[in-house]
């Protein structure tokens, strides 16, 4: 059956995907935050001493294979499986085989569990005690943050670790290696446009196993011109991975014009402009947290008092999309967007502070009036004026000095709710 097997599997070829995963740790990309030089993680691994793990990260981030490369550096025996498939059964099986090849060869097992945060309460009564007692050492994958989403059981016996979503220049470079590398596409006589590989990076936001399926469909399903190249141009990448390029470029013209052209369309009061543009930046693979933190700005810069909700509604959508995530923080960034492009606009705050710091920096220093220092820290043989509470008189205002001049920096223009603060101001004598 092994070599029925083995004859299988050299006719039918195995995804690009597959045949390029890392051998070796320095071969894992995009995890040097664990597995850099002195890490815990590289440490326990290169010294033999890993303990049961759990990994967790977005899809494609190489938890799968950070597990076959810790077993593989270790001389361990691998063992997978999986929270949806494995059962009481499979895993007794395993556990058997395990103390087994450990009493006969003093050979460790590694068992690696893909989605354990579907492991149930049967599965784990079989599982820990043989954790416990070392006849398998378990490394758990998950998608989910294991603190919520995983038994307590499993957690406070594992060291957790999180993988970080690959930068779109980390899955650039793993595309051009797997076009030059003979485990790869080297076979292949191929020209890729660096443009179609930055394409396939943003999409597949994150997912390497993605990027390199999308590569090798871009390449295996694309006839070789008339001198036997293959050339993969941005159109191809976009028709494997099924989704348009747009003239959207980070760090570049297209990345400062978009955003430009979002922040001017909520300050003019066009929602349909605003939520276009933001549609535009999402759909080519802007960071929304970015999206989020230039909304904040625009709340107190262009809307300021006129509608106060506006900066509480903008620092709960940063909030919400960075808890969230894409794709569904999308709805939350447009909420925040149609809001603040329809609320009542001022600049006056933006305006107030502006004028005040010209007035320092140009060397305006002023006193602080005696009646208004610090009583604790009163100087010796210094006669202070009384400060008036405010608080004990009619609308908790009292008429006193707060600064030596007569600078009007805050004034607002009577749009929303600075009507109302105006208003009041005038009343105070304040304008």
């Amino acid at each position: 059956m092994d070599l029925f097997n083995q004859a299988v599997e050299e006719k039918v070829a195995q995804p690009l995907a597959y045949r390029m995963r890392p051998r070796v740790l320095d071969e894992i990309a995009g995890q040097d935050h664990v597995l850099g030089p002195g890490r815990l993680l590289r440490r326990a691994v290169e010294a033999d001493r890993l303990s049961s793990v759990i990994l967790y990260g977005p899809p494609g981030c190489g938890k799968t294979s950070l597990g076959e490369v810790v077993a593989r550096v270790t001389e361990r025996n691998f063992e997978y499986s999986s929270g949806v498939t494995a059962n009481v059964s499979m895993l007794r099986d395993v556990i058997k085989k395990a103390d087994l090849l450990r009493r006969t060869e003093g050979r460790e097992t590694i068992l690696f569990i893909d989605e354990i945060h579907r492991f149930n309460k049967s599965q784990q009564d079989v599982l820990l005690p043989h954790v416990e007692n070392g006849v398998v050492t378990l490394i758990g994958a998950t998608t989910h943050n294991p603190m919520i989403f995983i038994n307590s059981a499993l957690t406070s016996r594992s060291l957790v670790f999180e993988l970080m979503s690959l930068s779109e220049e980390t899955i650039v470079a793993l595309l051009e290696n797997a076009i030059s590398d003979e485990r790869g596409l080297s076979a292949y006589d191929v020209s890729v446009d660096g443009d179609a590989l930055v394409h396939i990076a943003r999409v597949c936001a994150g997912d390497a196993r993605r990027a390199l399926n999308a590569l090798e469909i871009a390449v295996c399903t694309t006839p070789a011109g008339e001198d036997g190249v293959i050339r993969v141009t941005c159109e191809v990448a976009e028709d494997s991975i099924q989704k348009k390029m747009v003239n959207y470029d980070k760090d570049e013209d297209g990345h400062y014009d978009t955003i430009s052209a979002f922040i001017k369309s909520v300050r003019g009061s066009d929602p349909h402009a605003a939520v276009y543009w933001l549609a535009k930046m999402l759909y080519a693979g802007e960071d929304p947290r970015f999206i989020a933190r230039r909304l904040i700005i625009l709340a107190s810069e262009d809307i300021g008092n006129a509608d106060p909700r506006g900066l509480t509604t903008a620092v709960a959508a940063m909030r919400a999309v960075e808890f969230v995530g894409m794709p569904e923080a999308r709805i939350i960034l447009s909420q925040a967007t149609t809001y603040l492009a329809t609320a009542p606009k001022s600049n006056a705050s933006y305006k107030a502070i502006n004028s005040a710091e010209s007035e320092v920096k140009n060397g305006r220093s002023l006193k602080v009036p005696e009646h208004l220092k610090n009583v604790h820290v009163k100087a010796v043989d210094k006669t202070h004026d009384d400060y008036v509470y405010p608080h004990d008189f009619n609308d908790h205002h009292v008429e006193q000095e707060y600064i030596p001049t007569d600078s009007r920096y805050y004034m607002p223009d009577g749009q929303g709710y600075e009507d109302i603060i105006r208003k009041r101001m005038k009343g105070w004598g304040r304008l």
